[in-house]
């Protein structure tokens, strides 16, 4: 199933798990039920992260163009809080949020387009994302926003996540300047 959310481009997608005496079989990308869904664009890396603790928070991360990814973000175990923030200059929606919880218990993925921010907060422990991406890995084109940027107004389970430094000292949104 996918659904549209209230930022127009992200997606929602929980693919059917089916279920037996053994366990279970579920088919977790599809690229022809994507392209009816209006997402065409190939994969190219698929990425995996384990955070042995709860309060991880990874982001507000994305790349620049030319190098700028598409992701399909899903959680093989545990659960996030998964935050996407919308760059495009001309939506609506520039600079706000959307918050969705992803888990390996209700097995939703989210899409995120090119043009918004990506950041996930482990919400249990020991907790693994597992993300595709549209563009390999380009650190020149590196980029992120502040986790706690007050103009952004996230809400966040935690006020003091466990962070990278590099993910501490990012940017602020109102010094940024959107390529997208």
């Amino acid at each position: 199933m996918i659904t549209a959310c209230p930022i127009e481009g992200l997606l929602v997608i929980t693919p059917v798990k089916h279920r037996d005496a053994r366990g279970f079989f579920s088919e977790t990308y599809n690229a022809q039920t994507l392209a009816e869904a209006g997402f065409d664009k190939p994969f190219v890396q698929d990425n995996h992260s384990l955070s042995r603790q709860k309060g991880v928070l990874r982001g507000l991360h994305f790349q620049t163009p030319p190098y700028a990814q598409d992701k399909l973000v899903r959680v093989l175990r545990g659960a996030v809080l998964d935050v996407a923030v919308d760059l495009r200059k001309a939506s609506p929606s520039f600079g706000k949020s959307f918050a969705i919880e992803l888990s390996a218990d209700n097995w939703k993925q989210l899409l995120i387009p090119v043009g918004f921010a990506h950041a996930f907060y482990t919400l249990e422990p020991d907790t693994e994302v597992a993300y595709k991406v549209t563009a390999p890995y380009a650190p020149d084109h590196d980029a992120g926003l502040r986790w706690n940027d007050p103009d952004l107004a996230i809400a966040w389970p935690s006020d003091t996540p466990i962070l990278s430094d590099k993910d501490a000292n990012l940017p602020l949104f109102c010094n940024f300047s959107s390529p997208f």
